[in-house]
This record gives C-alpha cells, structure tokens and sequence, in this order.
C-alpha cells in the first residue's frame, strides 16, 4: 500500500486517466454503429428502394440520398480530422520571448509556477523578480506558451487547449479545433436530415395499423430515429456552446478561468475572433482545412503566439 496520501491520489488519477482512453475506443465504435445503422435506415431500407418508385417519391428519394450523403462525406471528413491532427504539443526546446531592452518575459505569459525546477538563472533571463510572469509545467518539465494547458489523459501541454473529447480520443486544441466544430456543425445538420427524414415513419407508428417493411426494418428504423434525434438536440447544445467561445475568442477552460474578469485580452472583436480559428480565406471556412496564404500569414494558427487587445496593453504599460 502506498504509504502517504499523495501516492494514492496519484495512482487514482492514473487508473481514471487509463479509463478515459479506454472509454474513447468505445466511444469511436459507438459512432461508427450508430453512423452504420443510419446508413442502412436511410439509404438501404427506405429512401434507397424509393429512388425507384417514379414522381414525386423519387424526387424526393434523391433530394434526401443527396443531401444525406454530401453532409455525411462532410462529417466523416471533419471527424477523422480532429482525430488524426495533432492538437498542437510544446516543443522542449520552446522558450518565452524576452524582451531584451526591458529584460522581462512576454507580457501574453503569466505566472503560474513561480519558476521552480527551471534550471536557469533566473535573474538574468527573467529580470527582476517583480517580472517573473513565466508559465512552467512541473509535469512536462518545461516552459508553457500563453494559452497552454496541460491534459492529465494526453500525459502532455496542448496549445490553447479547449478540453479533452472521448468521442475523437483525443485532445481538442490549438491545430484541431476548427476541425472539431465543423464536426459539430455537420453532425447536427445530418441528424437533422435523418430526423425529418424518417419523421413520417416514427408518427406512422402511432398513427397507422400496418407498415411496410419487416419487424427487423421497423424496429432499426425507430431506433435511428430516437437516436438521431437526440444527438442533434445534444449536439446543438453543444454547438451554441462554442460558437459563443469562438466570439469571444475564448475556450471552454478560458470561460472557467476568467469568468470574475469582465474584460478579456484575447477579444479582439467577433470577426477576428472567428478568423483566428478558422482563418481569413472564406473558401476553407467550411471545410477542415487551411489554406497555405492563411498558414504563413496568421501566426496564431500554429497556436505560440496571440494578439491581444490594444486598448488593455495600454493600460497594462501605464
């Protein structure tokens, strides 16, 4: 047995951690089931077979396929994004920018540590002890950009970390979030689709003495139905959730930190708000992707640096 408490809290934390990831492996199957059965309601069992039926059916048949299948190459590609992109780590050679006419450390950077384990002088690289706002991560053993927050489940610091999501097992920060809320965004527009889509079936259910289709079919299709719907109730709050923070160029951790701090440095206004997550060329908006113009321009993309508002840097100097 662990001999103080700090050794079992430890090995408690540890155990949860190990879960966590267990939990997002079935989680990722749980997504692929349930995008599975969908498929099948919507395209094999109902709207395919109906493509054939003549007039109006077909019309609709298609209009439904069509939107059911662009909105799902969207959402597959969003969510395999977010899962395979590296949400951004902390090189270990990272180090604040100093200021050398002032010898102080990047006012962006605030204190956090006091410094312990750095193995600098600090008097020299941090000036006087009155400007020491450096950040320092005692796990990851090193130096911590604005912004940056360490994830007990990744076992690392992810720039401007947002949370970690078991639904795509992996961190949501600096280099995926913009991929993360388009998976949001096109996860609620297909289950709206399928949710209104297979609405005339689920009232048929109360409402008519016979359906078509076996009693595999009629079961599968009430399932997706209460399954889709209540995922794009979920996820759309969710979404509003984080369409706020976009706006106010925050994130989900950032609203916790700073909710008793009226003014935010990082508002720079709602359009470059938005601009900093999903860049300044409107044909990427959409898609989980930048373009490389927005990749050598905008330095807050690779998620080190950050501006802030001119009007509290003013005052700050004062």
């Amino acid at each position: 047995m662990p001999k103080s408490g700090g050794g079992v809290m430890a090995w408690n934390v540890f155990r949860f951690c190990t879960a966590l990831r267990a939990l997002g492996s079935i989680m990722m199957v749980l997504v692929f089931g349930v995008i599975g059965l969908t498929y099948y309601v919507v395209v094999i069992a109902d709207y395919g077979p109906a493509l054939f039926h003549g007039g109006l059916d077909s019309l609709t048949s298609f209009i439904v396929l069509l939107l059911f299948h662009s909105l799902l190459v969207m959402l597959l590609w969003s969510y395999f994004a977010t899962v395979l992109t590296d949400p951004g780590g902390v090189p270990t050679s990272w180090r604040p920018s100093i200021d050398e006419e002032r010898g102080d450390a990047d006012p962006l950077i605030g204190l956090e540590h006091g410094g312990a384990n750095l193995g600098l002088n600090q008097s020299s690289v941090l000036g006087e002890p009155a400007n020491q706002r450096m950040r320092f991560c005692r796990k990851c053993n090193q130096f911590k950009p604005p912004r940056c927050h360490h994830c007990s489940v990744c076992g690392r610091c992810i720039l401007k970390m947002d949370h970690h999501c078991v639904w795509v097992v992996n961190c949501v920060g600096a280099l995926n979030y913009k991929y993360f809320l388009l998976f949001l965004v096109y996860t609620f527009l297909e289950t709206t689709v399928v949710t209104l889509s297979l609405l005339r079936l689920f009232i048929a259910f109360f409402t008519e003495g016979e359906i078509s289709g076996t009693p595999g079919t009629l079961v599968a299709t009430f399932i997706t139905f209460v399954l889709n719907l209540s995922f794009a109730l979920s996820v759309m709050g969710f979404l509003i959730m984080h369409i706020s923070l976009v706006l106010a160029n925050t994130t989900t951790i950032e609203a916790y930190e700073k909710k008793t701090d009226p003014k935010w440095r990082y508002d720079l206004g709602r359009k470059k708000n938005f601009e900093q997550v999903f860049g300044m060329d409107k044909r990427y908006w959409l898609i989980p992707a930048y373009s490389e113009d927005d990749l050598k321009r905008m330095t807050v993309l690779r998620g080190f640096e950050y501006p802030t508002r001119p009007d509290l840097n003013e005052l700050q100097q004062l």
